[in-house]
């Protein structure tokens, strides 16, 4: 049955509607963890020389001394018109978010490039080569990263991989010569938006540690799924076919094969993304990233609840999203594949 665009339109708006129950969710059990865990904030919001009067103004200002269903109820109709609170210091939270979040998107997006021009390559090197020794070099490099824990990965690129390479051990955007506007707030796109060169080498010199980083812990997934896929494909007929027609091997591997093996390979990045984000914390922490990660490192350990919650919130959007975009790609390659 063919597919139109209509089709489309009607699988992408019932993924948004699931978005709604999962999103309420994970407000509710954010909200009631962090309130519960911490059931009298003001008396580190207001400091250790604060007197009783003022944490007890503090209590009242923020709701404190209502039931907690009242807390919830009122915050969650905040949340609905947009006014998704402060921080203790009076930071408004979605504008410091939204000034985050690209900078997180962009360290995804270069991680994910990094496992995908890295990781389905040698997925198809380790297929191709089953049982013989490029095969278990392969496969013991996608399990050093499963078994590397973040932290681990991170501070070894930071502390000896970056000096050696002479690369920045931190994630901080230096290159402002000659100065240029940042609409984006993703450093390496809004260097080449204003045609700073020099700028495009300095982002990109800072992003290559934290998302290799990213990448090594998350790759092995990309890489496994792609040896697994590609052993089953290349018994079948038609790749015996091409290889009798003469067909060089190359081609028959990454034209013919890896098309049928991308499929199992892109869904299961897609359903990894919510591994993928909750590495973030500890990689943009250690390399300094000025992300959503970051962000949410200094608000959880401040207990600044909304911005907690804020950052919870985009975090599952991008789980959501994601794995929206991978079904989306799945149907692209496989046609048989209707959008429901």
């Amino acid at each position: 049955m063919g597919r139109s665009r209509g089709d489309l339109i009607v699988f992408v708006g019932k993924r948004l509607l699931t978005l709604l129950p999962v999103l309420l969710g994970v407000v509710t059990i954010t909200f009631i963890f962090t309130h519960l865990a911490v059931p009298n904030p003001c008396n580190v919001w207001s400091g250790p020389r604060a007197t009783q009067s003022t944490i007890q103004q503090c209590i009242v200002n923020n709701d404190l001394d209502k039931p907690i269903f009242n807390q919830y109820a009122s915050y969650l109709g905040k949340l609905v018109v947009g006014e998704w609170g402060a921080s203790p210091r009076g930071v408004p939270v979605l504008p410091s978010i939204l000034a985050a979040f690209p900078q997180t998107l962009e360290l995804v997006l270069a991680a994910l490039v990094l496992m995908v021009v890295i990781g389905i390559p040698l997925g198809v090197i380790a297929a191709s080569n089953s049982g013989r020794w490029l095969d278990h070099i392969v496969r013991t490099f996608y399990l050093s990263g499963w078994a590397t824990p973040t932290y681990l990965a991170a501070a070894v690129l930071s502390i000896a991989v970056g000096p050696l390479l002479g690369l920045p051990r931190n994630g901080a955007f230096t290159s402002t010569v000659p100065p240029f506007p940042q609409p984006f707030h993703m450093s390496v796109l809004d260097a080449l938006v204003a045609l700073n060169f020099s700028g495009v080498v300095d982002a990109i010199a800072h992003l290559i540690l934290p998302a290799s980083a990213l990448a090594f812990v998350n790759m092995g997934i990309a890489t496994r799924m792609t040896r697994g896929s590609m052993l089953e494909v290349l018994p079948m007929d038609y790749v015996k076919t091409a290889r009798m027609k003469g067909i060089s091997d190359f081609f028959v591997l990454y034209k013919h094969a890896l098309r049928n093996s991308l499929i199992s390979t892109v869904t299961v990045i897609g359903t990894t993304m919510g591994g993928i984000l909750s590495t973030l914390v500890v990689i943009e922490e250690i390399f300094l990233w000025p992300g959503l990660g970051s962000y949410a490192y200094e608000a959880i350990t401040k207990y600044n609840f909304n911005g907690t919650i804020g950052a919870v919130i985009f975090f599952a959007i991008g789980v959501v999203v994601a794995n929206l975009i991978a079904d989306f790609v799945y149907g692209v390659l496989d046609p048989r594949v209707e959008w429901r």
